[in-house]
């Protein structure tokens, strides 16, 4: 294996000592790490620095995608990358975010001045982010720093992730950190990479540093008004929907409230004419009170000498017919009775009692029918007699 560059390095009781001095800092400055994953945080840097001592913990400040700044433990060096028999080092960042370790760290290669990160490359993004199936299949609590170095270097060896910017070839060659040989490594598709933190694409050599992380900052802060615009949008529809199925609701319910309205308003209508009609009767009821109460006070008087033919009087010609047929229809009704009578007790034969029911019968029939007829010119008389008082009347409105 080939030697990192010379950088001051800790001891493992320095190390010790930081990893205890910021996992116990308490108040603003502390790291945000829940207090009973702090133990185990330090326990997988330590084992990390132990078996990499080229990778060195750190506190750095970390800005998520969403321009969150915060303060957090890093892991920062190179790791061993066996490639064609030769070990080369990449450099590399190790990000402890606040989820860890239920959650998988983020990785980023950290390329020096003079190397370049191959495009495309299955697990390096043009930013620098790393993403490997350790990392996308990260399990808590058995996943661990070490074991993700392992995988790192084994997935780089089959296709490293840096090139010599000093060379024009496209293939990329792996970082020389005083080795002679660099083999060509072979050609790999890429596919779609995850957003970084710290821009969606590796600046240049010559560009200014300030100008990229305002120019990101802007991209993030147009993406995010523009997430709060579809937001807002979304909400705004949603509210309309309401509203214009309260509306609906409202419409139906004036239908019904204007139906039941018509309705109660016919039926007045329809109270009134009946009303007109009950007051013109009672009307017509009690002018033949008044002239027949001479005629109930002589009966009173003279109870012996009554004659009940004279007892009522028809006022009209079909008044007195009707008197006439209604009392010869009882009368005859009365008769078959006692015809019926008769039959059972034996006193009239069978054939004379059929023969009488069939000549009553047919007489009762006639009467019926003529008591129908007058009964039907007697409705028509009294309406017309009421329409003709109507205008008159002091009930009328």
């Amino acid at each position: 294996m080939v030697p990192p560059p010379s950088t001051p390095s800790l001891d493992s009781q320095q190390i010790q000592q930081f990893l205890s001095s910021v996992l116990s800092q308490r108040g603003p400055s502390s790291l945000p790490y829940t207090e009973d994953s702090k133990w185990l945080i330090r326990q997988h840097l330590l084992s990390l620095t132990s078996r990499y001592p080229s990778l060195q913990p750190k506190t750095a400040t970390f800005t998520h995608n969403d321009g969150r700044s915060v303060n957090l433990l890093q892991a920062d060096g190179t790791i061993p990358m066996p490639y064609q028999g030769v070990t080369y080092n990449i450099p590399i960042i190790i990000w402890l975010i606040e989820s860890y370790p239920r959650y998988p760290p983020v990785v980023y290669v950290n390329p020096t001045r003079d190397m370049i990160i191959k495009r495309p490359h299955p697990h390096v993004s043009p930013s620098g982010l790393v993403s490997i199936p350790y990392l996308q299949n990260w399990i808590y609590p058995s996943s661990n720093l070490v074991d993700l170095v392992i995988n790192l270097g084994s997935a780089f060896s089959h296709d490293p992730p840096l090139y010599s910017q000093r060379r024009s070839n496209p293939n990329p060659n792996p970082p020389n950190y005083g080795q002679q040989q660099q083999p060509p490594p072979p050609r790999v598709a890429a596919a779609g990479y995850p957003p970084s933190p710290y821009g969606r694409a590796q600046p240049s050599q010559t560009e200014d540093a300030a100008e990229v992380y305002k120019r990101n900052a802007v991209n993030k802060l147009v993406e995010m008004v523009h997430g709060d615009i579809i937001k807002m949008r979304k909400e705004r529809e949603a509210e309309m929907e309401g509203l214009f199925s309260a509306q609906g609701v409202l419409r139906k319910r004036e239908e019904e409230v204007n139906k039941g309205l018509k309705e109660m308003q016919d039926e007045k209508e329809a109270l009134e004419q009946q009303l007109q009609v009950v007051l013109m009767s009672t009307d017509v009821l009690a002018g033949w009170v008044r002239e027949n109460e001479g005629k109930i006070k002589n009966l009173g008087k003279n109870n012996d000498s009554v004659d009940v033919d004279e007892v009522f009087h028809c006022a009209d010609v079909l008044s007195k017919q009707m008197l006439g047929c209604t009392a010869a229809d009882l009368a005859i009704e009365d008769v078959v009775y006692s015809l019926d009578k008769a039959l059972q007790e034996g006193a009239v034969p069978f054939d004379q009692y059929l023969r009488n029911v069939r000549l009553l019968s047919r007489e009762q029939f006639f009467h019926k029918a003529t008591a129908a007829k007058v009964r039907a010119a007697q409705m028509q008389a009294q309406v017309a007699s009421m329409a003709a008082r109507a205008p008159h009347s002091h009930y009328a409105p």
